[in-house]
């Protein structure tokens, strides 16, 4: 792949999952995981819920708009950056809100709310490499692939949890790729079976990145989790909602094209180091 194919990719998925995010939050209303991020900031009472609602979509549909826009011309791939930073540290910054973890699990992300904010991390990423692209550091490579580890690292440790495996129970059950895996195994079983999977993918990321030779082997294990989780996005009926387009589920389904793109820019950065981007 090119260097503008890759670059281009991404933006694509940028756009077309802030587009979807936008337009589904504008019609969803009042959304809880908002709440949560608000009520960390203590906005919660000054306005009516659905006006912070408003906000994020527009806030979505502002990135799609920008990514669209760099498609076409590179002068604004800074801004793009610059916006898909700040966006993400609003709710990056709600991790330090108690209702954003598990304690009685030890600290795992709560599921729906913790775990889905905390793949701004990635978003957050990708907004690095447009914001300072062709500013050559040696963290480029670091930069794209830890959200990938931390996503798999913690989401991939709640696999060996009841909680996580009645909560992916649903997913799993309604793939093709997937559901045989009960007819061999219990729900525990299946979910710790996923869980080394995503623990495996991580430790390969690490050494790929010590040794290049892995880099190929560690992008397709860890991109696989991303890919099969949009098929969910098809597979299971409450992804999908005729009014809002994607449900709550739906849009921390679509929140993996972010992981996506990391793992392009990983490949690009690993690919050219004379050229690197950030």
């Amino acid at each position: 792949m090119t260097e503008q194919f890759q670059t281009k990719s991404v933006l694509v998925l940028i756009a077309l999952s802030t587009l979807l995010l936008g337009v589904s939050s504008l019609l969803l209303g009042e959304h809880k995981h908002i709440t949560l991020v608000t009520d960390f900031y203590r906005l919660s009472s000054m306005l009516p819920a659905t006006v912070f609602n408003g906000m994020a979509s527009v806030g979505f549909l502002i990135t799609a708009i920008l990514a669209a826009i760099a498609l076409k011309k590179q002068q604004f791939y800074q801004p793009l950056g610059l916006w898909l930073m700040l966006i993400s540290a609003v709710p990056l910054f709600s991790l330090l809100a108690d209702t954003m973890w598990i304690d009685s699990l030890g600290g795992f992300p709560a599921i729906g709310s913790g775990q889905g904010t905390i793949k701004y991390f990635a978003l957050f990423s990708v907004g690095m490499f447009f914001y300072r692209y062709n500013t050559p550091s040696s963290l480029n490579r670091w930069i794209q692939v830890i959200p990938v580890m931390i996503v798999l690292l913690w989401i991939g440790g709640m696999k060996f949890t009841l909680l996580e495996a009645k909560g992916i129970e649903d997913l799993v059950a309604s793939s093709p790729l997937m559901s045989w895996m009960y007819d061999v195994w219990d729900l525990q079983m299946t979910s710790n079976i996923i869980g080394v999977y995503d623990l495996i993918a991580v430790l390969l990321l690490v050494v790929a990145m010590l040794n290049p030779r892995f880099i190929m082997p560690a992008i397709i294990m860890s991109g696989a989790v991303f890919i099969v989780t949009q098929t969910f996005l098809v597979t299971w009926d409450s992804a999908i909602s005729p009014q809002t387009i994607l449900s709550t589920g739906g849009h921390f389904l679509i929140k993996d094209l972010w992981f996506i793109a990391n793992l392009i820019l990983f490949y690009y950065l690993s690919s050219t180091p004379s050229k690197d981007s950030l």
